[in-house]
């Protein structure tokens, strides 16, 4: 029987349009390993014996985005094409780009260079799959398997070692043997990738349906080179009537339960992955926090504050933006707030810790919640569903009131306190944060009249 895929109309007429110019040109990588797999493919890659200024000489629209290494971007519709020509690439000397490559006629001789057997495939509809690795095979496996000598395919770059795991993350397949036993061997190139690079690979499997695999990433060797507080998460047991799990395991069940969260299902990309980094990172600082009392059981008092502190420095060193790194810490740093809110007034202590994080935060700590308390001792769960549904209520009634939680929807402003008769000066933002803290306790208390009465009945 016929091998089949179905590509698309512009992937097509690229394509036959080198091949009716004399190449030869497919679809190759990951793209023709996820339609195998009945995925969409994000992307749609060729490979040609053509050229790049060959390649180039056939559409009107391209762009130079790897010309040096092959790469020409062919627009169509609206959407980029990467067509590569056909390479054997030169030694590698930073363990992650080739010092020079050369072009080829052959496929298989560009197959050859690539990562990973089910990354090694390439079709068009006139030749059918061309396959000299065995990709398909170990695709019905479930097989990450390097094309060749995995020692010589890591060697090259070392970004492939991440990669393997992202994709057994990704696709919920196993690793080869010979495969994993490279990559152990070869875990100290990581040191060569680019913390961007890393990120990319980490941001990935923390996203796929088993992050699981970040456990067996720290039984090879490779998060000591850039997350070693994933290691010492592993390391530290908890002694706890409330925990079933190490560090390291409650915080892979906790992004498991985190992904079937009503948010984070129903939240974007951006909200997901900062949701992630968040539940990778609540409890980061147990193990520097963890102590054990004289009935032994462990405690890891302030652990909240710290693990804020080396969330940010875990994510300013994986280089994310300022705006992330803040929300983030910002989340862990509150993670368990629901505790402190089983007592007393909800809606204050919302408002209070609405002026402390943000509004819009707080809707993003119901998940956070929900998840850890998912992957903590069974017998506690119930109440402490309990606390996160009295905070939601609260919440739903501080939005649907419009209260006032910041000095931006405070009654009164700085030109109003001169109005009045306060000098111009630092002061006055004093007073306007005096005046906030009546607010945040008596949201009626928010009207010109009254702030202004008090402003004044507190200056004499």
């Amino acid at each position: 029987m016929t091998f089949c895929l179905e590509l698309p109309k512009n992937v097509k007429k690229i394509i036959s349009v080198l091949e009716n110019a004399g190449y030869e040109a497919y679809a190759v990588g990951g793209c023709v390993r996820d339609a195998i797999l009945g995925r969409i493919p994000q992307d749609w890659d060729v490979t040609t014996s053509a050229t790049p200024e060959q390649v180039k000489s056939h559409f009107s629209h391209t762009v130079d985005t790897g010309i040096a290494h092959g790469t020409v971007t062919v627009l169509l519709g609206g959407t980029g094409y990467e067509v590569t020509t056909y390479r054997i690439d030169g030694s590698y000397e930073d363990c992650r780009h080739p010092k020079e490559v050369t072009f080829t006629k052959s496929l298989s001789e560009d197959l050859k260079r690539r990562d990973f057997t089910i990354n090694a495939m390439a079709y068009n509809e006139k030749e059918g799959l061309a396959d000299p690795f065995g990709g398909r095979e170990d695709l019905k496996k479930g097989l990450i398997r390097a094309v060749g000598n995995p020692e010589e395919r890591f060697s090259e770059d070392a970004l492939r070692i991440l990669r393997a795991i992202r994709f057994a993350a990704q696709l919920g397949f196993t690793i080869d043997p010979d495969t994993e036993a490279g990559m152990r061997k070869l875990a100290g190139n990581l040191q060569a990738v680019s913390a961007e690079r890393v990120r990319e690979e980490l941001t990935k499997l923390l996203a796929s349906d088993h992050p699981e695999e970040l456990v067996r990433a720290s039984e090879c060797g490779l998060t000591a080179y850039w997350l070693p507080e994933w290691d010492r998460m592993l390391q530290t047991p908890q002694h706890n009537v409330h925990h079933v799990y190490d560090v390291g395991r409650h915080t892979v069940a906790a992004i498991q339960a985190l992904h079937e969260t009503e948010e984070y299902r129903a939240a974007g990309k951006h909200e997901q992955n900062l949701l992630n980094y968040t539940m990778l990172l609540h409890d980061a600082a147990k193990p520097l926090c963890r102590t054990t009392d004289e009935k032994g059981s462990d405690h890891f008092y302030g652990h909240q504050k710290e693990s804020a502190a080396l969330a940010r420095e875990v994510l300013r060193r994986l280089k994310f933006d300022n705006e992330t790194v803040d929300t983030a810490e910002k989340l862990v740093l509150h993670h368990d707030i629901r505790f402190r809110l089983v007592e007393g007034d909800a809606e204050r202590q919302v408002r209070r810790l609405a002026n402390r994080i943000g509004l819009s935060n707080i809707a993003l700590l119901f998940p956070v919640q929900i998840a850890d308390i998912e992957a903590q001792a069974p017998k506690y769960r119930e109440s402490g569903m309990r606390a996160v549904a009295r905070m939601r209520e609260a919440y739903a009634e501080v939005m649907r009131k419009a209260s006032c939680v910041s000095l931006k929807t405070l009654a009164v402003k700085g030109a109003d306190l001169m109005e009045v008769g306060f000098p111009a000066g630092p002061g006055l933002g004093e007073v306007l944060k005096r005046l906030l803290e009546d607010v945040l306790d008596n949201p009626e208390h928010n009207t010109r009249e009254y702030l202004l009465n008090k402003a004044l009945s507190e200056k004499e």
